[in-house]
């Protein structure tokens, strides 16, 4: 087993819970309701291009969650209100191939929007985050537009690290904004301005 590689079997993380909130590792039973959040436009206002436009996208994308919590110990949960209920969200933290951070993730059903949600799913990650690796900053990815989004990477606790122009973006006047958990080294604002502009 290498450095990173992790057991799942025992992974605290694979499965907790916050207030309100059940947080667990996404099974084939969970990809209906991931598809139906991310195959929503409005959740998707801020950057349309990541719209689910099929099925395969949603599997795919609960295919990964075991496999990052394979290879880092965390990865982006489905989220629940209650053990038995429908799947209203998903979020997490995972490292992206290949980045020095962990990347916290949220998005939720429109019909949970305003209840707090991506703020307490999100104190957990960075509590997970932490716990596994310390000493690995964790970064948010937004879009100054998206006020919902910046709001929460605020009331984290996160900071303005970077803003830029969103190059991958097919919108030319999208802006990125880059949040960290952690007073940036000058070698993380550089490898956020270049992932950023790529």
């Amino acid at each position: 087993m290498t450095k990173r590689e992790v057991d799942l079997v025992g992974n605290p993380w694979l499965h907790t819970t916050t207030d309100r909130l059940r947080l667990d590792l996404p099974t084939a039973a969970d990809v209906d309701d991931l598809h139906a959040i991310h195959a929503d436009p409005e959740s998707w206002r801020h950057f349309p291009v990541g719209r689910h436009t099929s099925r395969d996208q949603s599997v795919e994308m609960v295919a990964q969650s075991e496999k990052q919590f394979a290879q880092h110990g965390l990865g982006y949960w489905s989220v629940r209100e209650k053990a038995d209920g429908p799947v209203v969200g998903r979020g997490g933290c995972t490292i992206p191939t290949g980045r020095p951070w962990w990347n916290l993730y949220y998005r939720f059903a429109t019909s949970v929007h305003g209840r707090g949600y991506a703020g307490e799913m999100g104190q957990r990650a960075l509590e997970a985050a932490r716990d596994i690796e310390p000493s690995r900053p964790v970064v948010a990815y937004l879009l100054e537009h998206n006020q919902a989004s910046r709001r929460t990477a605020e009331r984290l606790g996160m900071t303005l690290a970077w803003r830029g122009p969103d190059r991958p973006n097919p919108d030319h006047d999208a802006i990125r904004l880059v949040y960290v958990d952690r007073e940036p080294t000058d070698e993380l604002i550089a490898a956020i301005e270049a992932h950023a502009l790529g």
